[in-house]
């Protein structure tokens, strides 16, 4: 498996076995106290960087571990309950794999001892290792997983960033009553992401009166969605929905233009925030409805923090203004709770639990594991930005229906 360490870097070859003795020599010359300040924070972590894992986890995720470090460090290090320490990531690819991750997870926390560790990628991938954290008592704040099943299984060291299920399709159905929808076509792919969104559409579209004209299930890594498009077309439904991920969200998109499926709502799901879809899409994306939570105007917070993603990374891969938003508030929730209880894991997971947190998409408190201190939220591409439209209270702009045409 390849394992990655980051911050600080590798020493150069034919010095590195003198260097590290010198360095543990010095070291033990240092008083106890200093010697503790320059002792490195070890995180662990896995995340896809092949298979079809890897344009979400790249573009949500580990650009904003790798950013935070470096701020961290830039900074004098992590406040470790009042004393600046060094971050070293150790980190490694999943490759897109559900065992894989769950073995690297607990080499990290079995074998290697990590000091503390950051989530994989995904509903699946986090559902596989949630278990692991609660055995082996390390405090997890999952930024990219949607599961109510995750909130029942009542694991007291995880955390979820994102809203889940039912407030996320409680704010789509809100948003299309008050909108004047009546009825609706919905996707959804056939695995843990899908399912329980789609039992949470449904329930919310009979609560309020929305029928649903059509609904179908696709495997992962569908190629061609464009004859279930074409069944949804025939039924003129006022709204579309897209359970999906980013390739398959892309796919239902540009299939639906190629076959001028343009309903007055379109929706979908994880990527629609993606700065890769508004360049695919280009001015087609105008209109367009999804996952989304943040942006530059949510907060100045979130304009440093996108103002500093871009700094570092460049304009074309921007934060995405949906699960980046979160990846970067569980990082802000896990140094605060690092500065006030320091490296003792039982004691960041009850300040974790205990506490309200302000954070760049505003104040999160958990009810168990589940984010109950920030509403499910809906947004739109309007003019090259993703607008937060829904609820009206946390709108960054006001909805724009119907939907343009397809360009």
């Amino acid at each position: 498996m390849s394992r990655t360490r980051t911050v600080p870097a590798p020493l150069p070859a034919g010095v590195r076995r003198r260097s590290i003795v010198q360095a543990a020599a010095a070291s033990l010359a240092l008083p106890t106290a200093l010697r503790a300040q320059t002792t490195p924070v070890r995180i662990g972590y896995t995340i896809a960087r092949t298979g079809p894992w890897t344009t979400g986890a790249q573009v949500s995720q580990e650009p904003n571990y790798l950013l935070w470090a470096e701020q961290q460090n830039a900074a004098g290090g992590l406040n470790v309950k009042g004393s600046r320490r060094p971050i070293e990531l150790v980190s490694s690819d999943d490759r897109s794999d559900i065992e894989t991750c769950v073995r690297s997870y607990e080499k990290l926390m079995g074998s290697d001892k990590v000091d503390l560790v950051l989530p994989p990628w995904g509903s699946n991938a986090n559902f596989a290792v949630a278990p692991l954290a609660n055995r082996f008592g390390y405090p997890f704040l999952a930024p990219t997983a949607l599961s109510r099943r995750l909130v029942e299984m009542k694991l007291p060291y995880f955390f979820l960033m994102l809203q889940q299920p039912k407030p996320m399709m409680d704010a789509l159905v809100a948003m299309l009553k008050a909108s004047g929808a009546t009825t609706l076509a919905t996707i959804y792919v056939d695995d843990l992401f899908g399912l329980e969104n789609y039992a949470a559409l449904k329930v919310a579209a009979q609560g309020a009166g929305l029928r649903i004209v059509e609904d179908k299930s696709y495997p992962g890594g569908v190629k061609d969605l464009s004859p279930v498009l074409r069944s949804i077309k025939d039924k003129n439904p006022d709204a579309f929905v897209s359970l999906s991920y980013p390739p398959d969200t892309i796919l239902a998109s540009r299939q639906a233009k190629e076959i001028g499926f343009n309903p007055r709502f379109f929706y979908a799901s994880v990527g629609t925030a993606f700065q890769l879809y508004r360049n695919v899409m280009a001015a087609g994306a105008e209109g367009v409805l999804g996952m989304g939570s943040w942006n530059g105007k949510t907060s100045p917070g979130a304009k440093a923090y996108y103002d500093a993603h871009v700094a570092k990374f460049g304009a074309q891969k921007e934060p995405d203004r949906w699960a980046s938003g979160a990846t970067w508030a569980s990082l802000e929730i896990l140094s605060a709770a690092v500065a006030k209880a320091g490296l003792d894991r039982k004691a960041i997971r009850d300040y974790v639990a205990g506490n309200e947190h302000a954070t760049i998409l505003g104040k999160i408190r958990f009810a168990g594991s589940e984010n109950v201190g920030t509403p499910g939220t809906v947004s739109q591409w309007q003019k090259g930005e993703f607008e937060v439209v829904w609820p009206k209270s946390n709108a960054t702009a006001p909805l724009v229906a119907p939907k343009p045409a397809w360009t």
